[in-house]
């Protein structure tokens, strides 16, 4: 078991395996029960009130299906981004990864996140405009609606099921956003070893959970939480105050353990498959139940 697991309102860990056993998802097994479906995968251009993003479109190759918008780690887009759409795809989602620097640079900034040193400046230095292009005020919010409305435009994306928002590192944030940005659409938000969550600003993410009217599931990196302590009772506190029903965990993994081309860090490898097979399962437990 990880360290801290909270729930909040009447979407308790109860719910969820009520859920998995219907679905037949068990907590620890990853991937559904049915065979993976073909899927069409595609690069597509959304007009958006700031420009034209680049993204990619990956969707079961027959059918009308749940929309997800997935946003990348701080990495953006790229190959191993592209499997984790195409497995979520293959589950039965139409599945959008919007590039999120796009008003800056297209897609790929990286092709892989494996030789990255974090100890390197470098790698922050040329970030740090990228970055800066969607946590600008508002910028999120925006786009989840432009990308909201592109997934509603498409006979791919069933309509008359909600719409599921997740996000790793930055893109945890950025997933909230959009969340409280199209309550009316986005039935279930999940954040991946999120960033910046929970700040001492006035628009920290976790203050918009009255805005949000879907589930939340909210997976935390064990370093993540020793670092700010406190942030996982903020967000339980919000989201209860808020009466939204929200799964709170700590795993006890490393900051990108979820995303499989993560470098190897100190010697250790970030990306822990046991625990981002796990998480993943959530995933899908929290989207059977919220995009209905």
């Amino acid at each position: 078991m990880s360290e801290s697991a909270v729930s909040a309102s009447e979407f308790s860990r109860r719910d969820f395996v009520a859920v998995s056993v219907a679905g037949g998802l068990g907590a620890g097994v990853a991937g559904s029960a049915s065979a993976a479906m073909p899927v069409s995968d595609q690069a597509v251009t959304i007009k958006t009130p700031d420009g034209e993003c680049d993204a990619l479109f990956i969707h079961p190759a027959t059918g009308a299906h749940p929309g997800v918008v997935l946003w990348p780690d701080a990495f953006g887009v790229r190959p191993s981004v592209r499997e984790m759409a195409k497995r979520l795809a293959e589950d039965g989602y139409a599945v959008l990864v919007p590039n999120p620097y796009y008003r800056v640079s297209k897609a790929p900034q990286y092709e892989s996140a494996a030789g990255i040193d974090f100890k390197d400046n470098s790698v922050w230095e040329k970030l740090k405009p990228l970055r800066e292009s969607i946590s600008a005020a508002g910028a999120a919010e925006r786009d989840t609606a432009a990308f909201v409305a592109y997934l509603d435009s498409q006979p791919a994306v069933d309509k008359g099921k909600k719409i599921g928002t997740q996000g790793y590192c930055m893109g945890g944030a950025l997933a909230l956003r959009g969340a409280a940005a199209v309550p009316a659409r986005i039935g279930a938000v999940a954040s991946f070893h999120g960033g910046g969550l929970v700040t001492d600003k006035p628009d920290s993410p976790h203050l918009l959970a009255p805005k949000i009217k879907g589930r939340v599931l909210l997976a935390i990196a064990q370093n993540d939480d020793q670092k700010q302590p406190d942030a996982k009772d903020k967000l339980k506190q919000a989201f209860a105050e808020a009466k939204v029903p929200a799964e709170i965990e700590v795993y006890p993994a490393q900051h990108g353990w979820c995303v499989p081309d993560m470098p190897v860090e100190n010697g250790k490898p970030i990306y822990s498959k046991p625990e981002a097979e796990r998480a993943w399962s959530r995933l899908l437990v929290l989207y059977k139940a919220g995009l209905t």
